[in-house]
């Protein structure tokens, strides 16, 4: 696999693998299935591999662990920090206080059962603290050699440009789809600008665009429930976005026969890193081997500019918002 050099001189694989799935997000998981899959994503050449310390309240982190205990070497690790409490309830908080900061790393450096992390991302902005704040705590971390870069997740453009004031910015970490499309109005061109890559989060849609999602295979111990656009209405009324996705798809099979609507999707997203001039790397999540292999399919994928055509204007028909509060992402604060 390819690698690319995101902001800061990092540089990962080209494709990267999102943990969150991997604990009970989406419902149960096998734990050993989870390994088996993410020991299965290093082995075929996924190098970037994303957590968090909120994810299964620590224990996505300490499933990391199994993995790093004998492949540290391998990976270029991320993790994040800022989501107070539990990520599903109704009402979060954000930290970003300097004390929290320097706590928060300590706990996640002993869960992950390494002396560094590649990549640590403030999770979401304590828009009660100042963004210098909490990157000059990131900053000393880096100084000490607990992390090597530092990343943020769901800023604003005026919010990166504050950060990269105080520190280079590796990676903008926000939701960015085909049907999540907001972050290209004003933070993809500052980060652009900076020289930050970007690492899109849900870029299948929480699974949407895969084609494989309804309101009746959503049990009901999914966290999807959580966001507006998994209503049984809203999933019904963007169901055209998924089937152009499909029939994008079934005109790729004529040249490149077993082409899948994920495939496709990331394929899109590839193909406007290039139209923004930026270093994109996108981490799926999946709970199993055999979608990771389907996912790195992605990266060999050209799309036509009539395919690109037909897919943003789907985009473009979208309903309904990405988050139940507006002001937890990015989109919300611009």
């Amino acid at each position: 696999m390819k690698n690319v050099t995101l902001g800061d001189e990092l540089t990962v694989s080209a494709l990267g693998f999102g943990g969150m799935a991997l604990t009970p997000v989406y419902g149960e998981a096998d734990p050993a299935e989870s390994l088996a899959t993410l020991e299965h994503a290093v082995d075929v050449g996924v190098t970037f591999l994303d957590t968090a310390n909120v994810y299964g309240g620590g224990s996505n982190e300490e499933l990391f662990a199994k993995l790093l205990k004998h492949r540290r070497a391998e990976v270029q690790l991320a993790t994040k920090f800022g989501i107070a409490g539990n990520l599903g309830a109704s009402v979060r908080e954000a930290r970003g206080d300097a004390a929290y900061v320097r706590t928060s790393v300590e706990e996640s450096l002993t869960r992950l059962g390494t002396d560094f992390i590649d990549l640590y991302y403030v999770h979401r902005r304590d828009v009660r603290v100042p963004i210098e704040e909490t990157v000059g705590a990131m900053a000393e971390l880096v100084l000490a050699g607990k992390i090597r870069h530092i990343g943020l997740s769901e800023v604003t453009a005026d919010e990166l440009r504050d950060a990269y004031a105080v520190h280079p910015i590796a990676a903008v970490q926000s939701e960015w789809s085909i049907w999540s499309r907001d972050v290209e109005s004003q933070v993809v061109p500052a980060a652009a600008e900076l020289g930050v890559g970007f690492v899109p989060y849900a870029p299948l849609g929480r699974g949407f665009l895969t084609g494989t999602v309804s309101s009746e295979t959503i049990g009901k111990d999914d966290g999807r429930h959580n966001f507006p656009r998994f209503t049984t209405e809203l999933l019904a009324a963007n169901e055209s976005v998924v089937e152009t996705v499909r029939a994008v798809a079934r005109q790729q099979c004529e040249e490149r026969e077993g082409t899948t609507p994920a495939q496709i999707a990331l394929a899109w997203l590839l193909a406007q890193a290039r139209c923004h001039n930026l270093p994109v790397v996108p981490i799926p999540g999946t709970r199993r081997a055999a979608r990771v292999d389907e996912n790195i399919g992605a990266l060999g994928l050209v799309l036509t500019s009539e395919q690109l055509e037909r897919l943003n204007q789907a985009a473009d028909g979208v309903v309904g918002a990405r988050s139940a509060d507006p002001r937890w992402v990015s989109q919300g604060r611009e």
